[in-house]
C-alpha cells in the first residue's frame, strides 16, 4: 500500500468520529466504542502492529482514563460540597455584586479564573472546574461546557506551569541534534528555544484579543433568548480590555520570564484589574443580558446537576469571602505543588503504575493520586469540610451524588482514551512505518508545499485532537515540524511556536475533554452539539494563527539566525 494511502486510512477513524459525533449526532457512548473497534483493526492490519502492542495500548489508555476520571470526580466533589454547605449561594449573591450581567460573569469566570486554573494545572481542569461553577451561578449545562472548552485555547500552551513547552517541545525535539548545529554557530540551546516560547507567547496573546468577545457572542447567539450576535457585540469595550488586561502580563511573562508562569501571571493581573472595573461599570453596556428563565430552556442544554438554593436553606449563611476561599486555596495548593520540586517529588512518590505493559517498551502508565489535580482537589473539600463547618451527612452525601454523576463518563473514556494510546503507539510496527498521528501531517505537509506555515497549526491541533493534550501533540510533531521548516529554507522555530499554538487550539475540539468537561455537569450524550459550537471559535483560532505565521515568515522575514552562520 503507498505512503498516501496510508495516511489517508489514519484519518479514517478520525473522520469516522466527526461524522457520528457532529454528523450524526450519536452520543459519544455509542460513537467512540465503533471507533475504538476501527482503530484497532487498522492498527493490526494496514499498520501491522502486534495485538500485545494493541492490546498493551488500550490497557495503558485505561491507566490514563482512571487518572482523567480522578479529576473529573475531584471536581464535581468540590462542587457538590460547596453546594451542600451553602457555599454556591454566597457565591451567588457575590456575583451580583460584581456584575448581575451574565456577559462579565463568563468573561470572569470562564476566562480569567479559567486561564488561571490552567495556568496552575492544565490537563482540562479549567472546564472541570469553571463549568460546574458557572452551572451553579445559573448558567445552562451546555453553554457552561462550551464556555469552558474555550478557555482552552490561549493559556494552554503554558498550561500546568508551562508543562506543554517544557515536556512537549523540549522533549518533542532533537536537543542534541540542534544543539550541535547551535554550537557551530557560537549559540545554545537555551537561546533556541527561548525564540520557540517567545513566540508562542507573542502568537496566543495576539490572537487570544479577540477571544474573550468571541466566547460572549457565542454565548447570546446560542443561549440568549433573541439568538442575538449583536447582544454579545454590545459588550466589545469590556470584552477586549479584559483580553489586553490578561494578554499583556501574559505575553510580558512569556517573553522575559519563561515557559512557567504567562497563563498565572496574565490571569493574576486580569483579575485584580478586571474584576474592580466591573464594579465600578466601567466600559458596562447599560442594558443588563441574561438568559431566558430556565423554565424555557430546550431540554438539550439542560445537565442532571441542579444547584438549589433550598438544600442549604437553614444553614448559617457562609460568607462571600469563605465561599471563595476554597477556590482559593486550590490555585494556591496546585501552584505550589507544581513550583517546589521537593514538594512535587513527594506528591509523585505515591504512584500505581506499570512499566513496559505486556512487555512492550514505551508503553507505560501510572496514576498518581496525590500530584494528580483530583488529589488536590480532594485536600480541598477535606480542608473545606473543616472551614465551612459542615455535617458528616453534607459531606456524604456529596460523595454520593460526585461518585453516581462519575459513571456515565468513565464508560465513554475506557473507549476513546485507548483508542488515542493506539493511534500514538502505532509507530513501532513490523512494517516499519511511522505513527499514525505522524503519517497524516506528513500528507498535510506533502499535499501544501510553500503555503504549509499556514497549515502548520492545523497539524497540531490534528495532534490535540486526538489526544486531547497540547503536551502530547507538541511531543509527537514537534521534530516533524522543525524539520518540514529545514525542508522549505524557513524558521524552525516559528513552525514549532505554530504547532503549539494550533495544539492548544485543538484543544477546544479533543472529543475526551468534552467528554471530562461535560461529565462534570450530567450532560453526557451530547457531545456532538458541544463540538458543532466549538469548532467555530477553534476556526478563528486556526485561521488566525495560520495567517501570523505566513506573515512572520514570508512578509517578516523571520528566520533563526542562531543557526545561519554569519
Amino acid at each position: 500500500m503507498s505512503q498516501t494511502l496510508l495516511s489517508i486510512l489514519a484519518f479514517v477513524p478520525l473522520v469516522l468520529a466527526g461524522v457520528l459525533l457532529i454528523g450524526f449526532r450519536w452520543p459519544a457512548k455509542y460513537a467512540m466504542p465503533a471507533v475504538f473497534l476501527l482503530t484497532a483493526i487498522i492498527g493490526l492490519s494496514a499498520w501491522d502492529m502486534s495485538l500485545n502492542r494493541v492490546i498493551a495500548s488500550s490497557l495503558q489508555g485505561l491507566i490514563l482514563t482512571a487518572g482523567i476520571l480522578w479529576i473529573i470526580f475531584g471536581a464535581i466533589l468540590l462542587l457538590n460540597t460547596l453546594k451542600h454547605s451553602g457555599a454556591i449561594s454566597a457565591i451567588r449573591r457575590g456575583f451580583a455584586n460584581i456584575s448581575p450581567d451574565r456577559r462579565v460573569q463568563a468573561l470572569i469566570v470562564a476566562w480569567l479564573f479559567g486561564c488561571f486554573i490552567e495556568g496552575a494545572s492544565g490537563f482540562g481542569t479549567p472546564a472541570a472546574v469553571a463549568a460546574p461553577l458557572l452551572v451553579a451561578l445559573g448558567f445552562p449545562a451546555l453553554a457552561a461546557v462550551v464556555l469552558g472548552m474555550m478557555v482552552q485555547s490561549t493559556p494552554v500552551s503554558f498550561g500546568a506551569v508551562g508543562t506543554p513547552i517544557l515536556v512537549g517541545v523540549g522533549g518533542g525535539l532533537d536537543k542534541s541534534g540542534i544543539s550541535e548545529q547551535l554550537v557551530a554557530v557560537g549559540s545554545n540551546w537555551e537561546m533556541f528555544f527561548h525564540l520557540i516560547y517567545s513566540r508562542v507567547a507573542i502568537t496566543h496573546g495576539l490572537i487570544g484579543l479577540l477571544m474573550p468577545l468571541i466566547m460572549v457572542m457565542i454565548m447570546t447567539r446560542f443561549f440568549g433568548k433573541n439568538q442575538s450576535w449583536r447582544e454579545g457585540l454590545a459588550v466589545a469595550p469590556f470584552a477586549i480590555f479584559t483580553a489586553f488586561c490578561f494578554s499583556l502580563p501574559y505575553m510580558a511573562a512569556g517573553v522575559f520570564l519563561g515557559p512557567e508562569f504567562p497563563s498565572i501571571i496574565g490571569a493574576l493581573v486580569g483579575l485584580a484589574i478586571v474584576v474592580p472595573a466591573a464594579k465600578a461599570g466601567f466600559l458596562l453596556p447599560k442594558q443588563t443580558w441574561d438568559f431566558a428563565e430556565a423554565k424555557d430552556w430546550p431540554a438539550e442544554w439542560m445537565g442532571k446537576i441542579e444547584m438549589k438554593i433550598e438544600e442549604v436553606a437553614g444553614k448559617t449563611p457562609v460568607s462571600v469571602p469563605m465561599a471563595w476561599a476554597p477556590y482559593l486555596l486550590l490555585a494556591i495548593f496546585l501552584v505550589l505543588s507544581r513550583s517546589f520540586p521537593e514538594l512535587k517529588a513527594a506528591m509523585i512518590s505515591l504512584s500505581f503504575g506499570w512499566q513496559n505493559i505486556l512487555g512492550e517498551t514505551g508503553v507505560s502508565g501510572a496514576l498518581e493520586p496525590l500530584y494528580l489535580p483530583g488529589g488536590i482537589l480532594c485536600l480541598v473539600v477535606l480542608v473545606t469540610f473543616f472551614m465551612h463547618r459542615m455535617r458528616f451527612s453534607e459531606l456524604a452525601a456529596a460523595v454520593s451524588e460526585s461518585s453516581r454523576t462519575l459513571l456515565g463518563a468513565g464508560f465513554v473514556l475506557i473507549f476513546t482514551i485507548p483508542m488515542v494510546r493506539i493511534l500514538i503507539n502505532s509507530g513501532v510496527n513490523g512494517s516499519d512505518l511511522v505513527s499514525m498521528p505522524v503519517a497524516m501531517a506528513q500528507l498535510v505537509a506533502d499535499s501544501m508545499g510553500g503555503v504549509y506555515p499556514f497549515f502548520a497549526p492545523v497539524v497540531g491541533a490534528l495532534g490535540a485532537f486526538i489526544a486531547g493534550s497540547n503536551t502530547v501533540s507538541n511531543l509527537m510533531l514537534s521534530q516533524f515540524q522543525f524539520n518540514t521548516a529545514g525542508l522549505l529554507g524557513l524558521s524552525g522555530s516559528m513552525m514549532v511556536a505554530a504547532q503549539s499554538v494550533g495544539a492548544a487550539a485543538g484543544n477546544m475540539i479533543a472529543i475526551h475533554n468534552v467528554v471530562a468537561a461535560s461529565a462534570t455537569v450530567g450532560l453526557l450524550g451530547r457531545e456532538g452539539i458541544t463540538l458543532r459550537k466549538t469548532m467555530l471559535p477553534t476556526l478563528y483560532y486556526l485561521l488566525a494563527a495560520g495567517g501570523l505565521t505566513m506573515l512572520a515568515m514570508y512578509g517578516m522575514g523571520i528566520a533563526d539566525p542562531l543557526l545561519v552562520v554569519p
